[in-house]
């Protein structure tokens, strides 16, 4: 049984196949949206919640690797297809664009399941990373202009009196700096620090 607070969305123009997933997903706790077009789903006002995409692969309007396309930069659900014919190449095609699974109708349902806790676990981890990058990008602009300077030297790789030297300042208010920017990024080490620099990508030269 599923726990978490997860909506399955899912678009076929088979209404036996919405109908006997709904059923299913429903069951395992979902939330479960159908759509009969792919245009249906694209226009349709999806809530900010953990979530997960069943895609037949043939649909009245747009092939469904067309709209997977689409989607590709709409930091939406991740995907599983399902389809009535054992298409490789559209298989291997959708994999490669970052498909959780490509199965074939009729549908296993463990299979299906199992995919659909991967789907929703990468959405989790998605939407994490989101928050954790508002986060630092929030905690950088906290920073004064002085401090920004201190934080590329210090991931740099420059010692304090190295620093220091670049700035033209004394090394005990380097110090001061650099301990000002370690609290208000909330940086245990060093390391840490340049974890974040790397995500907000900030560059530094070697």
């Amino acid at each position: 049984m599923n726990t978490v607070d997860a909506v399955v969305y899912v678009v076929d123009d088979d209404a036996r196949v919405t109908r006997g997933l709904s059923n299913l997903l429903a069951a395992e706790g979902y939330e479960v949206v159908t759509f009969s077009t792919a245009s249906q789903y694209i226009t349709f006002q999806r809530n900010d919640r953990v979530s997960c995409l069943i895609l037949d692969l043939e649909l009245p309007d747009i092939n469904g690797l067309e709209l997977q396309r689409k989607l590709a930069d709409t930091q939406g659900p991740p995907i599983i297809f399902i389809t009535g014919h054992g298409d490789i190449p559209s298989g291997i095609r959708a994999m490669k664009n970052g498909a959780i699974e490509f199965l074939t109708k009729p549908v296993d349902s463990s299979q299906l399941l199992d995919a659909l806790q991967q789907g929703v676990i990468a959405d989790q981890k998605r939407r994490r990373g989101l928050l954790e990058s508002a986060s630092l990008r929030a905690r950088l602009a906290s920073l004064t202009p002085r401090e920004v300077e201190v934080f590329r030297l210090v991931v740099s790789g420059l010692l304090n009196k190295q620093a220091a030297g670049e700035l033209g300042i004394t090394e005990t208010t380097m110090q001061v700096h650099r301990g000002r920017v370690m609290r208000k990024m909330q940086a245990n080490s060093l390391a840490d620090l340049v974890r974040m620099s790397s995500r907000l990508g900030i560059h530094v030269e070697a």
